[in-house]
């Protein structure tokens, strides 16, 4: 068994826990989400290195875990896809307040100039971001809070792959498989979902 396939079967049976009315299964929910999430800050944060002057990975983490927590007294996933999504709003959130009290008019960040990034053969910068991600001709171009709140409108197709690739580091065979759909249809879904957030700012998915 993989430590993947471990990961889902773990994840699989504290959830039938909870489901099942098991009230103490919250706090291991959470500390088995533990990694998956961290993951998904660090890559978040070195996709914006702006932002990731200002907040550490575990900071971010923390605050997801407590949002995550939360959650759970009110809803009860009955699935990885269930968790997996309840996952991806609370990191979201947590990014858009913080790169809310960042760059708001009062914010920290707002009149500090930030690493420029790494420098291309021929003496030009580029910043970090740019070589971060497979969705960076969006993310790249988008103030942190327009990005997140863009992917929360996002139809719910869409938007649900978009989070699994994007903030889960998912591949599209992985996101496939979790769905039961084609990867043809997690393709057309990634492509829609860039090209929707794209046109919301008037820019072309190249």
């Amino acid at each position: 068994m993989t430590d993947q396939e471990g990961y889902t079967t773990r994840l699989q049976g504290l959830l039938d826990r909870w489901s099942a009315g098991d009230e103490e299964v919250i706090d291991e929910l959470i500390v088995h989400s533990q990694g998956q999430l961290r993951r998904i800050a660090s890559r978040m944060l070195a996709a914006k290195p702006h932002v990731g002057r200002w907040n550490q990975t575990d900071d971010v983490l923390q605050n997801s875990l407590i949002r995550l927590h939360r959650s759970l007294k009110a809803v009860k996933p009955e699935s990885k896809r269930a968790f997996n999504g309840l996952a991806a709003i609370q990191i979201r959130r947590e990014l858009i307040d913080m790169a809310r009290s960042l760059y708001g008019p009062e914010g920290r960040g707002r009149n500090h100039k930030s690493d420029p990034g790494e420098v291309d053969p021929e003496g030009n910068a580029r910043p970090l971001y740019d070589q971060a991600d497979p969705a960076t001709d969006v993310y790249g171009q988008l103030e942190m809070v327009d990005f997140h709140e863009s992917v929360g409108r996002l139809a719910d197709e869409e938007r649900e792959v978009f989070e699994l690739i994007f903030y889960q580091g998912m591949s599209q065979a992985e996101v496939a498989n979790l769905l039961k759909v084609s990867e043809r249809t997690v393709k057309r879904r990634w492509r829609q979902a860039r090209l929707s957030l794209s046109r919301s700012f008037g820019e072309e998915e190249k």
